[in-house]
């Protein structure tokens, strides 16, 4: 019997042993850089730099969380590119909370050839407040002096950020993802009519959606603090 006892104890010691091999940084920072382009009442619209900084509390090593800080250039319009003559250019700032899911957090990727090389890729979702600052506008039209463009210069909307991306992972020596290497699509819908500054009736101009942009951008994230235990391997 005491035997028995002995081989359990030490079994058990073996098997948290080899689950404690798969560890990962609870919390991480990171940036991106890339290209926006707004959707907006303006005919032509302009595609412009812009950059983030993230803090990430990783749940898991394939599901973080982000609070990210964005800022950039929207722009769009022009006296010939639009048929009203109508331009804007909103240096704005976007702060917003969201997740990202990785197909590696819900599939059995071990073994899988297939799978092991699709476990990066994650979709996400978020919500946030972007601040608008339309720091160039055309508010009077060329054509008709005695209309004005409605609309405002400084505003804040609702942002609700749409998250598509592959995730490169950089292990240590110790198989723990230290540095990760994302590249990243997102679809911001803002639901309101003030990221280009216009908002005019629908009776006078033609106007499908509410305004919205996209971020096309490379990033890097570097994790650090207290490891955590994973139920499967991450590499």
């Amino acid at each position: 019997m005491k035997n028995i006892f002995i081989t359990l104890v030490l079994f058990s010691a073996v098997s948290f042993s080899a689950q404690a091999q798969y560890e990962f940084p609870e919390w991480g920072i990171g940036g991106s850089v890339g290209m926006v382009r707004p959707y907006s009442d303006t005919r032509i619209n302009d595609t412009q730099r812009a950059f983030a900084l993230d803090l990430f509390w990783n749940y898991s090593p394939y599901l973080p969380f982000s609070f990210e800080a964005q800022t950039g250039r929207l722009a769009g319009g022009g006296a010939t590119a639009d048929p009203y003559g109508r331009f804007f250019v909103n240096d704005y700032l976007a702060l917003d909370l969201h997740g990202d899911l990785q197909l590696g957090e819900v599939v059995d990727f071990q073994g899988n050839f297939l799978l092991e090389r699709l476990k990066g890729f994650y979709s996400g979702i978020g919500v946030g407040a972007m601040f608008n600052n339309l720091t160039s506008i055309q508010r009077v039209d060329p054509t008709n002096s005695t209309y004005i463009f409605p609309g405002k210069e400084k505003s804040v909307s609702i942002l609700v950020p749409l998250r598509w991306g592959y995730e490169f992972k950089v292990f240590n020596y110790y198989d723990v993802p230290i540095i990760s290497i994302n590249l990243n699509y997102t679809h911001y819908l803002t639901f309101a009519e003030s990221l280009d500054g216009y908002d005019d009736p629908s009776s006078k101009f033609k106007n499908n959606a509410q305004d919205m942009y996209r971020y096309i951008s490379v990033g890097v994230k570097l994790n650090f603090g207290n490891t955590r235990q994973y139920f499967k391997p991450i590499r």
